[in-house]
């Protein structure tokens, strides 16, 4: 796995993002990112090499799943932040 290969991270939470706008609940929003994690490192990273593949992807299937939370839990703090202000 080179630099490059963690800008996988993005785009595992965009898929994400985007089945939660079909219609996939949150709760299994983690589940799905480790999934792709899984799926992506196994098929594109470590073809080659299943085990490798299957740890490299749950890596970033975490990490992204971690990635959108703390984002979320970040913006959401912004929003009540500037709601406390507005009520001052």
């Amino acid at each position: 796995m080179t630099i490059y290969d963690i800008a996988i991270i993005p785009l595992i939470v965009g898929i994400v993002e985007l089945l939660k706008q079909i219609g996939l609940p949150s709760k299994f929003a983690a589940l799905v990112s480790v999934l792709l994690g899984i799926a992506i490192g196994v098929v594109y990273l470590s073809p080659d090499d299943i085990k490798k593949g299957i740890l490299v992807g749950l890596a970033l299937g975490l990490a992204a799943s971690g990635l959108y939370s703390g984002t979320k839990s970040t913006v959401e703090g912004v929003k009540n932040l500037f709601i406390a202000k507005d009520r001052k």
